[in-house]
């Protein structure tokens, strides 16, 4: 007869093997910080270029299964619940797409043109946009004394 032990150790290597382990481990972090999450503190606007960034994120994140890690991404973020269209991001990031790159995410199609650039250089020239520095929550760091 198994020991609890040994029950708990079969019912756990079980779950990791299904997958399952991960998943309820993520829910449970996403269902902690949704009841944390202090609704009545606003969020500060989202910007354009944040907009597009956090949508650029949520498609890679959904494409590789990580939807509870993107659901606290929405929620956190003030990010719409309904993803932006494809095509608009497209257009708004003036990226030009071919069928090959439809089935994946455009953050893969973004890594890919500059690694794979032919510019010699090896270097990238970025302009500032318009989003300042964001400024912290708080002012003081937990746990000290400033």
């Amino acid at each position: 007869m198994a020991t609890i032990t040994e029950l708990k150790c079969a019912v756990r290597e079980t779950l990791e093997s299904r997958g399952v382990l991960g998943q309820l481990k993520a829910r449970i972090r996403a269902e902690v910080f949704s009841a944390l999450d202090d609704q009545r503190q606003p969020r500060p606007q989202l910007s354009h270029e944040n907009l597009l960034i956090n949508e650029l994120i949520r498609e890679y994140l959904e494409f590789n299964k990580y939807r509870y890690t993107a659901s606290v991404l929405t929620a956190e973020s003030g990010q719409p619940e309904v993803p932006l269209d494809r095509q608009f991001l497209a257009s708004e990031l003036k990226v030009t797409e071919d069928s090959s790159s439809k089935p994946v995410p455009l953050l893969y199609g973004l890594l890919s043109h500059f690694v794979n650039s032919n510019d010699n250089s090896g270097k990238v020239f970025l302009r500032g946009t318009s989003v300042s520095a964001a400024t912290p929550a708080c002012s003081t760091v937990p746990g000290s004394d400033v």
